[in-house]
């Protein structure tokens, strides 16, 4: 399996070159100084002329310098960068990226033959902290009015506003990210990853517009940040391990989700995932666990501590039959397995009666699930109802609604 990775690592940063977004080659340059300011090659910073090249040079520079070498992006300015990767890996495993300044996105119609898939993108970097106080802005209001995109699975085309893949001792700390073209945080194949501090902003109707998305990593933390989306707050995707996420105000926007897992036929798995310290207010989920009909694989040793919910749509669910289609799906007798998830100090309030839904597949049940300490009434303070489909667990303590395992 190491070798297995070690190839697809070294496979996709060779393929990253047949991407239209720049990727940037390292600087020869032989400077002493440990501050590469954009300004200081070529960039405007007024909002108009693109600076994208400006970024690339400047990035070429600071990563080809050994020490604690800072990339400057300074405050009072306003640029205007097109789609880039900054590329590694590079001289020093302490970069220093500092976000003072705003970045806007070119308008959809300045993306010819670049990558539609992201924006600004950080590739096989090794001990990278990006910071600051300044706002990314996606631009997002032009790519989402575009009518063809508004069909489900073609929203997908849209950029990543901010990406992170294949590195590893990372921390992204205080940024604003708004209006993303769609999903706003992008985390990929990488370790030791901390987010903290983000507020990310887009409307509620904003399609497709996730806050934070991680898939394919490991010993990732997400804490005290802020996100109101049109979609989920956090997407926990394939191949994900030792995640924690705590200290999230959430909503508008679809909740914290784990998946969806399994379309297609394929195979996901996401184990050691820990929500606690949670405020949702206004979502349309809350605490989920979401898969396909037909995937396989294993979703387990998941918890979720200490959520407060105002005015959810579905405060717990477990949805085994997700359908994110045009198309109305077709039954499958193979699923992912959901064993060992722990929903502890839930409260709050549900828009819907039925505050609590199991829906398991008929073939492959939901087991060890763990109930303790749920209060939830409806918004005009009336009981609420459990709906279970082929779930089995436990329960301890004030449960509100009342269980309805098999």
């Amino acid at each position: 399996m190491a070798q297995y990775t070690i190839f697809y690592l070294f496979i996709c940063w060779g393929l990253a070159g047949l991407c239209g977004a720049s990727i940037l080659p390292l600087s020869d340059s032989n400077s002493t100084s440990q501050s590469f300011d954009v300004m200081d090659y070529g960039a405007k910073g007024d909002g108009m002329e693109d600076d994208t090249a400006a970024f690339a040079k400047a990035w070429g520079a600071t990563c080809h310098t050994k020490g604690s070498p800072e990339m400057i992006i300074p405050s009072g300015n306003l640029f205007r960068v097109g789609p880039i990767e900054f590329l590694g890996p590079c001289q020093s495993n302490d970069v220093h990226v500092i976000v003072e300044g705003d970045i806007v996105a070119p308008p959809p119609s300045l993306w010819k033959d670049a990558n539609l898939r992201t924006w600004l993108v950080f590739s096989h970097v090794n001990g990278l902290t990006v910071d600051g106080s300044g706002k990314i802005d996606g631009h997002g209001a032009a790519w989402w009015a575009q009518p063809w995109r508004q069909k489900k699975g073609r929203i997908c085309t849209n950029p990543t506003a901010f990406t992170l893949e294949h590195s590893s001792d990372v921390r992204v700390n205080g940024l604003n990210i708004v209006n993303g073209q769609q999903k706003h945080v992008g985390i990929k194949q990488s370790t030791c990853v901390t987010i903290s501090n983000l507020t990310i902003e887009a409307p509620g109707d904003s399609p497709n517009t996730d806050g934070i998305y991680i898939r394919g990593c490991r010993s990732v933390t997400i804490e005290n940040c802020s996100i109101g989306t049109g979609d989920d707050c956090i997407t926990v995707g394939s191949g994900t391990f030792d995640l924690n996420i705590s200290h999230i105000v959430c909503g508008p926007g679809h909740g914290i989700s784990i998946g969806s897992l399994g379309k297609g036929g394929e195979k996901g798995n996401v184990q050691g995932v820990h929500v606690k310290d949670i405020n949702m207010t206004g979502t349309r989920n809350g605490a989920r666990i979401k898969t396909w009909q037909g995937g396989a694989g294993t979703v387990s040793n998941i918890t979720f501590e200490r959520i407060t919910m105002d005015n959810v749509d579905h405060p717990i669910i477990i949805d085994q039959y997700y359908c994110d289609s045009d198309n109305r799906c077709q039954n499958a007798t193979s699923a992912v397995q959901v064993n060992g998830v722990k929903f502890i100090g839930v409260r709050g309030t549900s828009v819907r009666p039925v505050a609590v839904t199991l829906a398991c597949s008929t073939s492959v049940a939901c087991t060890n699930i763990f109930l303790d300490g749920i209060d939830l009434k409806t918004v005009d303070g009336n009981d609420t109802m459990s709906y279970c489909l082929n779930a089995f667990g436990s329960a301890n303590g004030q449960i509100n609604p009342e269980p309805c395992f098999g």
